[in-house]
């Protein structure tokens, strides 16, 4: 039996407990937390009327915009190399379903990727991640790993990658991506990966797989995260320029055709728009970054100054703060894993979160995701006044959801 994702259950666990006027502070669930823009708005009206039944790879004008938005980032894209899709989870499925061999995951890594192989029948390895960031797997253990599966006789088919990261906010150094890419090419194995949070890294610029394995890399990305359109489902992959990306983005134009068809005609419309960049889209994500950063580490610090170790938010809008420090005092309240911790925080304090071991992560760790995206504000004009100002930590709403995190964490790590 396929269960619903725990991501989307405990939004909706949490969205009920706050229609129902409980006390709730909203971490759980990784939407991006801000409103639509205007401009946006205004494109998507223009664009409405259009009920047609798009190409199954997407128009060709949002086609060659996802081909410009690479190429600007320095790997050289044709339109031909574009697929769209509702959403990027349904292309990672696709792209998942089509490979043949078993799939190596970090660990941890985002829920759906283990709950989708699942689905296709296909083995998990997982890997550690390294102590610096999440999202790829420790090049040593990997290495290991590959080499212990050969021994055994099982074929990996890819190594699918984050970058940056859901649950941790961190993304890999180039040189890890690397080592991955290179262990990959040995073994012929492909590459699947993850860059939907790639313009969202706070500093600089988030690494990729293409930069040194563009033969056998599948990106898949969206504007869920960057532009804060999870509902609008607008999704894209770039497969590569040779007979392998040929034959992959073919088998994934064969299964959207006989499962999604294509993405709304309208929305064809935005991502043509959005992907061309405008400087109200730049300047847009500019906001959302800084935004980000700031709340991501002041919901950082409550958790490290109140027991937890966590690596620090380089991107997105999440953390992964890990109790171990204070097993003790869990324990002696009878917390013992990461499921007993998330209910305990959401039953007696309102607080919620995400157990690791959601995302693969051991049972008996005490590692939680905290999403930090949903305190902007339960109105759009409280979220936009949250984007526009200087100071966001002092806005009423997110001051007080940092004191009852800060009351709650205080209770449950002294008691």
């Amino acid at each position: 039996m396929v269960h619903k994702s725990a991501t989307l259950a405990i939004n909706e666990a949490l969205e009920r407990r706050l229609a129902a006027g409980e006390k709730v502070l909203h971490l759980g669930f990784g939407e991006a937390g801000l409103p639509v823009p205007d401009f946006l708005l205004d494109v998507l009206r223009r664009a409405a009327p259009a009920n047609y039944y798009a190409p199954v790879v997407g128009d060709q004008g949002p086609r060659k915009a996802a081909a410009g938005w690479f190429s600007r980032r320095g790997y050289d894209t044709d339109y031909q190399q574009i697929v769209f899709g509702p959403g990027s989870k349904p292309l990672l499925f696709a792209s998942i379903l089509s490979i043949e061999g078993a799939l190596v995951l970090p660990q941890p890594a985002w829920v759906s990727y283990a709950a989708e192989a699942e689905i296709a029948h296909i083995p998990v390895i997982r890997v550690p991640i390294t102590e610096h960031a999440g999202g790829v797997p420790d090049p040593t253990a990997l290495a290991e790993a590959v080499d212990k599966a050969e021994h055994d006789g099982v074929k990996i088919g890819a190594i699918l990658l984050t970058i940056p990261d859901n649950p941790t906010g961190t993304f890999a150094s180039q040189a890890d991506v690397d080592a991955i890419t290179a262990i990959a090419r040995a073994h012929d194995i492909a590459i699947i990966s993850d860059e939907i949070y790639a313009d969202l890294v706070y500093e600089g610029t988030a690494p990729s797989p293409l930069a040194s394995y563009p033969e056998k890399t599948i990106v898949t990305s969206g504007m869920s995260k960057n532009l804060s359109l999870g509902g609008w489902r607008i999704g894209f992959a770039r497969f590569p320029d040779n007979e392998w990306g040929e034959h992959m983005r073919d088998t994934i134009i064969g299964i959207g055709s006989e499962t999604w068809s294509c993405m709304a005609a309208p929305m064809q419309q935005v991502a043509e728009y959005a992907l061309g960049e405008p400087d109200e889209i730049k300047t847009f994500i500019a906001g959302s970054k800084r935004l980000h950063s700031k709340v991501s580490h002041a919901i950082h610090d409550v958790f490290v100054n109140n027991g937890a170790v966590c690596r620090e938010p380089t991107a997105a809008f999440y953390i992964y703060p890990d109790f171990e420090p204070i097993r003790e005092r869990l324990a002696s309240q009878g917390i013992t894993t990461s499921d007993n911790l998330a209910h305990e925080l959401l039953s007696r304090y309102g607080i919620g979160t995400l157990q690791g071991s959601a995302f693969g992560d051991a049972p008996e760790a005490l590692r939680l995701r905290v999403a930090t995206s949903l305190v902007y504000g339960r109105t759009n004009e409280q979220r936009w006044q949250s984007y526009y100002s200087d100071n966001p930590l002092e806005l009423p709403w997110i001051a007080q959801s940092l004191e009852f995190l800060q009351d709650g964490l205080a209770s449950i790590s002294r008691s």
